[in-house]
């Protein structure tokens, strides 16, 4: 077969999404299904597949469709989409394009409120912490609202009624439709411009659907609440209506009315309280005053002032106490301190360097003395043992033996004593020593003993 009857991959794609492309019920399909595998993505195109029980698709929404929905999808969140079904070339595969999306069930207004509002419960914006205290006498009130409503005379009547004394600044905005919200935020931007001029903010609206009510769910609305430098009361649809405004207000009111009366006082009460408590003082002070000069009475008429002696009687005889004691205690301090000198007089005394100079010079003369006596007991001792070796030496010297008619003889040169006739011969000299000389004389003969003695 031709290799040109064979088509290319590419090809075969290619035919398959013109396929697509020309069936008329591919090109707007509505779906409902459970997302999966879904992503978030910042600023890009979302991938994910929408399931049922049995089947399921892969889909994809690209960024331009994604920014316009208005919540947060999530996984497993069930939804409404529409878009087309066609096939991507490079793998073959085809997949759903998805141009809009809502969530099923709720509503996407409902959702979305649903994810705005636990978004900032995270953030900590809806904390009681960071709710402020209304003041007790406002003096200027702003008011964010619609011109032409009933909302500004409802609260204007009240103020007028409850607290003349308060002035009302209105600031006109949108209370409904796409661009209320930003006239919402700008009217309370001018406000926090002007610093610490008002002392509360009142903003609200009548009753309305969700959709009416709506621009009091947008985040920025709600974030420049959150901001403001004064307290808010908010005042939304009716009692039954609750937006994210009124959460993250300071107070939420359930009518305008409610919400004047908020943020003024009744002056009427006020007085009342005033009055009632201009007479509690009074009958305090007058309680006070009779208390006050019945203790009076009662010091006049004390023995104490009529006889002032008595206030000190005690206290002279304690003193007089207390004097007797530091005397002697005085007195036995003194004593004992005499005592105690005494006995470091006698003990410096014995231990006087004068004194023991003294002694020690004696006792160093006592011992120069011994010493004396004990060297010449020593000496005599010593010349004693020295008379016996020296007489010994005597008894055992050859000056001893030379007395006894002996003799003996040496070299001439004296340096060898000469005990054998080996040592000579015939004709050699000889020195003799007798005891009382010497002589040097000449071998004439040797002759030796028959028993070997020399001779």
């Amino acid at each position: 077969m031709a290799a040109n009857q064979y088509l290319t991959v590419t090809d075969l794609n290619y035919y398959i999404t013109q396929k697509f492309k020309r069936d008329p019920y591919l090109h707007r399909v509505l779906l409902q299904g459970e997302l999966s595998n879904f992503r978030y993505r910042r600023n890009a195109h979302q991938y994910f597949s929408l399931k049922d029980e049995k089947s399921k698709i892969n889909a994809v929404m690209f960024r331009s469709a994604f920014d316009k929905i208005k919540f947060r999808p999530e996984e497993g969140m069930k939804v409404y989409v529409s878009g087309y079904v066609s096939v991507y070339g490079p793998s073959g595969s085809y997949q759903f394009y998805a141009e809009k999306m809502e969530p099923a069930g709720l509503g996407a207004l409902y959702e979305q409120l649903e994810q705005l509002k636990q978004k900032l419960t995270k953030e900590g914006l809806l904390a009681a912490e960071h709710k402020k205290p209304l003041p007790p006498f406002p003096d200027k009130i702003a008011v964010v609202t619609s011109a032409a409503g009933a909302v500004i005379h409802d609260i204007l009547v009240t103020v007028n009624r409850r607290y003349p004394h308060a002035e009302v600044d209105l600031f006109p905005a949108q209370v409904q439709g796409d661009k209320a919200a930003a006239s919402l935020v700008a009217a309370m931007q001018q406000i926090a411009a002007a610093g610490s001029d008002y002392d509360v903010l009142i903003i609200g609206r009548g009753g309305g659907s969700l959709e009416d009510l709506w621009p009091f769910n947008e985040e920025a609305v709600v974030r420049q609440v959150y901001q403001m430098p004064m307290p808010v009361i908010s005042s939304v649809g009716h009692e039954t209506d609750v937006t994210l405004c009124d959460l993250v207000a300071s107070v939420r009111a359930a009518t305008p009315t409610a919400a004047a009366e908020y943020a003024t006082p009744n002056l009427s009460d006020v007085l009342a309280k005033i009055h009632q408590f201009e007479s509690r003082l009074l009958f305090s002070m007058q309680g006070i005053l009779r208390v006050r000069r019945e203790f009076l009475t009662k010091l006049q008429q004390s023995v104490v002032l009529r006889q002032p002696t008595r206030l000190y009687d005690q206290q002279s005889q304690l003193l007089d106490q207390l004097q007797s004691r530091l005397t002697r205690a005085m007195q036995s301090r003194l004593t004992q301190t005499r005592a105690n000198y005494m006995l470091a007089a006698q003990q410096l005394a014995s231990v006087n360097p004068a004194k023991r100079f003294l002694q020690a010079k004696q006792q160093a003369s006592y011992l120069a003395h011994l010493l004396q006596t004990q060297m010449r007991h020593y000496l005599a001792n010593q010349r004693a043992a020295f008379a016996k070796v020296d007489q010994k030496l005597l008894d055992y010297s050859p000056q001893a033996t030379l007395t006894r008619g002996y003799i003996y003889a040496s070299s001439p040169d004296q340096k060898q004593t000469v005990s054998s006739v080996a040592k000579v011969s015939v004709g050699s000299p000889l020195r003799l020593y007798f005891k009382d000389g010497e002589a040097l004389v000449q071998v004439n003969q040797v002759r030796k003993t028959s028993d070997d003695r020399e001779k």
